[in-house]
């Protein structure tokens, strides 16, 4: 995914340019959870600037498989990720102190369902941040390289 010399952009929010911060000092993503909930630390390339971003999300796992929830607090837009994702869906995954290669996919119908479940029951506010907005929270499955390679349509 990435070598010593790519730039890295830290986030301009600065309150996720902080829990990031403090994520990668310590190497452990459960250092930087929200209200004692769990996050993932994605990394991914920008759409636009090709530069390394650095992304928590809230944790939302099953069977190894994890769940990126792109509500932006229930805003009327996608957040900035969600565009990263779409241009370039290979990312690196950190959950705790682990750290593997994930591809990102959008996902609908029955799937959506599924997962959506999941996410709110990980993080109940999501259900909250639906309701402040008109759009559909999209959500991506971000699955390990060997599984998202032998996936059937991939």
């Amino acid at each position: 995914m990435s070598s010593p010399e790519e730039e890295y952009a830290p986030s301009p929010t600065g309150w996720v340019r902080a829990a990031v911060e403090k994520m990668v000092a310590a190497g452990d993503t459960s250092v930087g959870g929200f209200d004692g909930m769990g996050v993932v630390l994605m990394t991914m390339r920008g759409a636009k600037s090709g530069k390394l971003r650095k992304v928590p999300v809230m944790r939302v796992e099953h069977d190894g498989v994890y769940a990126a929830v792109a509500s932006l607090g229930g805003a009327p837009k996608n957040p900035v990720w969600y565009y990263n994702l779409q241009a370039d869906p290979k990312i690196q995954l950190q959950d705790g102190e682990r750290t593997g290669e994930y591809v990102a996919r959008e996902i609908h119908g029955e799937e959506y369902e599924l997962w959506w479940k999941r996410a709110v029951e990980a993080f109940p506010n999501y259900a909250e941040y639906q309701t402040r907005t008109t759009r559909i929270i999209p959500v991506f499955l971000l699955e390990p390289y060997a599984v998202a390679d032998s996936a059937p349509g991939s």
